[in-house]
């Protein structure tokens, strides 16, 4: 293997993966057989499909040749993979099949019950006419995998892209993938079982191993492959066959890479081994040890750094639940390896846990983010007392609030002046009065919050019936959690630490369920500038990384000295977002000019000072719904100027 890195500058990918696109739905009940199961995780899945998603994560250019159905879980599958930045241009919509489904359980570390629904499946009616010679040579390596030489169709269009790879000066890799149950050899609910002996499977990958540069399997697998039930005599009958390099994954003792003559026996190689973990889940171990041997073996590094990278994903992987989204990110693998002889759990570990979130954080750039808060409930309720107006009226005044924004962003879009250009704009809403909006606005694209804190409270508490865990699992993964502390360092130390409970409490939540987590410090009393800034000391030296912090308006070097701290402690932090508390527009506008030139600045998160005096009137019967939809929308496009001046500026 040439260990010297280079680059084709005429490839424009890394890795193309061809094979299975899949939901997997994973048993949340660990230790339970499938028939007593009560709950499914949603992940992507397919062997394929989840080394393309790793290779990304790994900083891979990769794509995906596949096909999915033409409805939600292929619209999924194609979301999650351009999320994670896999090329999906050649996932292909099927209007006749279903996307494939797999339900899996988790019984115990050697147990793991599959059920495959992959009858007449979208990605296996893939053909040759899914994709042309350019699009293969465009790689700098082909992946293909085991399942798709099963049919004579998925076989015709494996051998195709294989072709089109050897006349281009592509690298093929093949993984295997053995899966006896999808060429039909065992019963339909045999899943788990990974071997069955069989002939015309052999006789198959036999056509193929000569022209790959890269095979890669289990015992299992090298063993379906090699055609013998001897793991030795199974490796010299693929040497006879093919020059590839071979890898022989070991599990938890590593893996084997034979580059020429098989030894007599397997005292004579010497593994690689990875890092000692406790297992939860092998499932998808196998895919992740893939994508970290492909991300040093297509840019050339030597093989003990392709096997680092290889096992070390797989130990991750077998920590977590699921597989594609248990895979780590460039920077957590680099990390864990820098970490790893002393790191038993990486699910315990902090700084990975915190790294694996960023990870999977959706990768939307939010910058100079212009957001109306209108999840006032408390402010909302007097303001209609004091009008003597009936509490139900809230919601009707919500929905106007809502008529403004809409009216806001059109007239931004026309301007081209709002999403990929000048400012972002944003929503923060309620359910207790917002409910109807929270859905409306949910999956249009704009940036929405969703409050949790009971107002007021102090010491800190969550608003509903159930656990914050409980409450959270019903959200969105797009809705920010977005939780307003009033909490002081100073505060007597029952206080403090029952507050710094509940932030633990719900960071962890938003951590498990992968939603983003707002912080608003409002401390009480008059030396609020220092506070917040020993506030957000605080939280970061307790382990908590919230993605936004919203805070009141701090000076020049108190934002030099809060730049310092978020940079110091979390510099992947989105960001800080201005609140207003009721402050003039024109007060606001000068604290604009202060923040603007501090990059960890993204914006506003602005509500009183825009709509107050018009709910007054409002609720008083003063004010039409016509005018209040203006005043409100005026004020708010005045704010975002003011904004975009000052960042100008």
């Amino acid at each position: 293997m040439d260990t010297k890195k280079t680059r084709d500058t005429k490839k424009t990918r890394d890795l193309i993966c061809l094979g299975r696109a899949s939901v997997d739905l994973y048993a949340q009940q660990i230790g339970s057989r499938l028939e007593d199961v009560g709950s499914f995780a949603k992940y992507l899945g397919g062997c394929a499909t989840n080394i393309a998603f790793g290779a990304a994560r790994l900083g891979l250019k990769s794509a995906l040749l596949t096909r999915v159905g033409d409805e939600h879980m292929g619209r999924f599958i194609r979301e999650e993979l351009r999320r994670a930045g896999v090329d999906v241009s050649h996932v292909h919509t099927d209007k006749r099949r279903l996307t494939a489904l797999v339900v899996l359980g988790i019984e115990s570390r050697e147990d793991f019950p599959l059920i495959f629904f992959r009858r007449d499946c979208a990605d296996m009616a893939l053909c040759e006419t899914d994709f042309d010679e350019a699009f293969i040579a465009s790689a700098r390596s082909l992946l293909l995998t085991g399942t798709h030489l099963s049919t004579d169709s998925t076989y015709r269009a494996s051998k195709t892209a294989l072709e089109y790879a050897r006349a281009n000066g592509v690298k093929v890799a093949l993984d295997i993938d053995y899966r006896p149950v999808l060429w039909g050899l065992t019963g339909i609910g045999e899943g788990q079982n990974r071997y069955v002996e069989h002939t015309g499977v052999t006789a198959r990958l036999h056509t193929l191993l000569a022209l790959c540069d890269l095979i890669v399997g289990t015992e299992e697998e090298i063993n379906i492959a090699g055609g013998h039930g001897d793991i030795i005599a199974s490796l010299k009958a693929i040497r006879a066959a093919s020059d590839a390099l071979i890898v022989l994954k070991l599990g938890a003792l590593g893996c084997a890479v034979l580059p020429g003559d098989i030894p007599d026996s397997m005292a004579r190689i010497e593994p690689f081994r990875g890092v000692e973990v406790e297992v939860l889940n092998v499932l998808g171990a196998g895919d992740a040890f893939m994508s970290g041997f492909l991300r040093g073996w297509i840019h050339g590094e030597p093989w003990e750094r392709c096997c680092a990278y290889a096992n070390a994903c797989g130990a991750l992987v077998v920590s977590r639940h699921g597989c594609a989204p248990a895979i780590p990110s460039q920077r957590e693998l680099d990390d864990y390896l820098a970490r790893a002889e002393g790191i038993a759990r990486p699910d315990r570990d902090a700084r990975l846990n915190y790294l694996h979130r960023l990870a999977g954080r959706n990768p939307a750039c939010w910058h100079d983010l212009c957001v109306l808060a209108f999840d006032h409930r408390s402010q909302f309720l007097a303001m209609a007392r004091q009008a003597g107006a009936d509490a139900g009226r809230i919601t009707a005044f919500k929905r106007l609030i809502a008529a403004a924004f809409c009216e806001v962003q059109a007239e931004l879009q026309a301007a081209n002046t709002d999403t990929h250009s000048a400012v972002h704009t944003g929503l923060l809403i309620d359910d207790h009065y917002g409910g109807e909006l929270l859905h409306e606005f949910t999956g249009r694209g704009v940036w929405i919050g969703r409050p949790v804190e009971v107002p007021a409270s102090r010491p800190l508490e969550f608003e509903g019936e159930v656990s914050i865990g409980q409450k959270l699992a019903t959200w969105p993964r797009e809705q920010v959690v977005k939780c307003l502390v009033r909490y002081h360092p100073d505060d007597p130390a029952e206080l403090r630490l029952q507050q710094e409970r509940k932030m633990r409490e719900l960071y962890d939540a938003c951590a498990f369920f992968g939603l983003e987590l707002l912080l608003e410090i409002t401390p009480p009393g008059e030396d609020a500038e220092e506070a917040v800034l020993r506030a957000v000391r605080r939280c970061y030296h307790l382990g908590l990384y919230p993605d936004w912090w919203k805070l009141p308006p701090p000076g020049e070097a108190a934002w030099q000295q809060l730049a310092q701290v978020i940079d110091e402690h979390a510099p992947e932090c989105r960001g800080v977002l201005l609140l207003g508390l009721d402050v003039p527009p024109p007060q606001l506008a000068a604290h604009f000019a202060t923040a603007a030139g501090f990059s960890v600045c993204k914006g506003f998160a602005v509500g009183r000072s825009l709509f107050a005096e018009a709910a007054r009137l409002w609720f008083g019967g003063r004010l039409s719904d016509r005018d209040a939809v203006r005043t409100i929308g005026q004020n708010y496009l005045g704010l975002i100027r003011a904004w975009q001046t000052s960042r100008a500026g």
